[in-house]
């Protein structure tokens, strides 16, 4: 890539920012540079008798990541330290060393009291060496996660308040407005559970600040998390619920924030319910897997335990995403918009893909995201010819790049909207071939229709199967055991060994069908 398109691409991506996003990056690039980054300071001394009594009803336990004698175990990579623990230990990626740093191993079912203490004392003794765990992000899912396991066993010490206290001080000083998202959201629950465990009104501010205002914007009006996730949502409402529980088990701060944090849990579980498929399974658009979130089945448990009901009639719009289910089929749309504009970072070029199930089985699926690293495979994760939807010259409909990085990206058109059909465009393609893709899905009571138009380019439409199916291709029809598929006016079927990645780092051999055409395909799945 020449300096010119270097100077586009980022060009094309930084335009989309909001100015705060600009001015905090500034900021904090700024501070960094002349040595003035915040740390933990000493000697701050907080009263035992400053710490809340607080009543907190058992949340989701998180998986089992730690066994005794150091080991641990993210993203599907165990590893066991055999002197002290490296807290910055960088061999795995970020994402291993962040997973390290939240301590969500306090809050596993069959962790003791003592051996969460001891990770604890181990961590504060070395905490200023800890430049990982020392940024925001992990310092939020910390925060939470110590008060929760310092709540539930009714932990009240000086050392361990201190520290708190401390971090939280600390994340007061670089919340993460210059990325927005997630991360600000994140911020916001710390910052409420730190007011609450320390009955403390300039953190309660601040929380409340953070969390109505993002809130509000974060979650659409279909009850969506607006990075349009399946994963991140269910770890969203994960948080909602949480809070929801600390406010309304406990007397502090007027409870203002409850009927807020009620009605976002409420919708965010309808739209949990309308994501899941009848087996259980959360699609895995965007930056999505399996084994980091709580599952649908866990989150509905642990509100009906609150006693929050997932009864709203909202049905899928903002969002972008559509569902059409018959009695064998179900088929879950991406007709959403590269999102949010100012934070596609767990976006991918997948505009218009589509997951299907058939006889409550995955038939259809995406690829998957396997790693946040900088490399070929998150490349790959992300492309268009990684998902179920048609490439043209083999380039993706939106320029992703970095690891969670988007310059140009496709706008989605949805002409049609019904039970039983969506038809939907883009112009992810119309500024370099002069055309839209435009895509029909019809369901019928025994099979799919698809029909993909790009006028008089010739594409490539891509389909992605489960490690379970098997099927024969015969000429332009592809017999299943219980499925037929045909392609109508394609010019060569391909059958392409890949990988599928329902989970971090867990790659599954899988088939594709890469199917080239001119102009426009028809597909017709049928189910036997």
């Amino acid at each position: 890539m020449g300096y010119i398109s270097k100077i586009a691409l980022l060009f094309n991506t930084v335009r989309h920012l909001k100015p705060i996003q600009i001015r905090y990056r500034l900021k904090y690039f700024i501070r960094n540079k002349t040595g003035k980054s915040p740390s933990i300071s000493t000697g701050t001394t907080i009263s035992k008798a400053s710490v809340q009594n607080l009543m907190f009803m058992q949340s989701i336990f998180n998986s089992n990541s730690y066994k005794s004698g150091k080991s641990f175990t993210f993203l599907n990579i165990e590893h066991t330290f055999s002197g002290i623990i490296d807290w910055n230990f960088p061999e795995y990626g970020r994402l291993w060393t962040y997973n390290l740093n939240y301590f969500e191993y306090l809050n596993q079912e069959d962790i003791s009291v003592d051996e969460g203490l001891k990770l604890i004392d181990d961590y504060i003794y070395t905490i200023n060496d800890n430049y990982t765990g020392l940024e925001p992000y992990p310092i939020s899912l910390r925060v939470m996660n110590w008060i929760r396991f310092f709540i539930t066993h009714g932990i009240n010490e000086s050392k361990y308040n201190n520290s708190l206290w401390l971090q939280l001080q600390l994340l007061c000083k670089q919340k993460e407005y210059h990325l927005l998202g997630n991360h600000l959201l994140e911020n916001g629950f710390a910052l409420l559970f730190g007011a609450y465990y320390f009955n403390d009104i300039s953190l309660y501010k601040q929380a409340k600040s953070i969390l109505v205002d993002e809130l509000n914007e974060q979650i659409l009006a279909d009850g969506a998390h607006f990075e349009l996730s399946p994963m991140y949502h269910c770890l969203m409402t994960y948080r909602v619920l949480d809070c929801f529980n600390l406010v309304s088990n406990n007397s502090l701060f007027n409870k203002e924030l409850l009927p807020l944090l009620k009605d976002k849990a409420e919708k965010m579980l309808v739209f949990v319910n309308n994501f899941t498929f009848r087996n259980g399974d959360i699609p895995l658009l965007n930056d999505a897997a399996n084994g980091i979130a709580p599952s649908p089945k866990q989150l509905c448990k642990y509100a009906e335990v609150l006693c929050l009901t997932s009864t709203k009639d909202l049905t899928l719009s903002e969002s972008g995403y559509r569902k059409l289910v018959s009695e064998n089929i179900e088929l879950f749309i991406d007709a959403a918009a590269v999102g949010p504009t100012y934070q596609p970072g767990h976006a991918h070029a997948d505009t218009l893909s589509f997951e299907l199930h058939l006889k409550g089985k995955p038939f259809i699926v995406d690829t998957g995201t396997s790693t946040y690293e900088i490399n070929d495979s998150r490349f790959h994760e992300r492309s268009t010819k990684a998902h179920n939807t048609v490439t043209i010259n083999d380039e993706n409909s939106s320029e992703v790049w970095a690891g969670h990085r988007v310059a140009k990206r496709a706008n989605v058109t949805i002409h049609k909207d019904n039970s039983d059909s969506i038809v939907a465009s883009h112009d992810g393609y119309l500024k370099r071939f002069r055309v839209r893709h435009r895509r029909d899905f019809m369901l019928s009571a025994d099979g799919l229709t698809i029909i993909d138009d790009i006028q008089k380019e010739v594409g490539v439409a891509h389909f992605h199967f489960s490690p379970d199916i098997s099927f024969n291709i015969s000429g332009s029809q592809i017999i299943g055991d219980d499925f037929n598929i045909t392609f109508n006016n394609s010019n060569s079927i391909e059958l392409k060994s890949t990988y599928y990645s329902p989970e971090f780092n867990k790659r599954i051999e899988n088939n594709k069908l890469q199917v080239s055409f001119k102009g426009k395909l028809t597909t017709y799945i049928t189910v036997k």
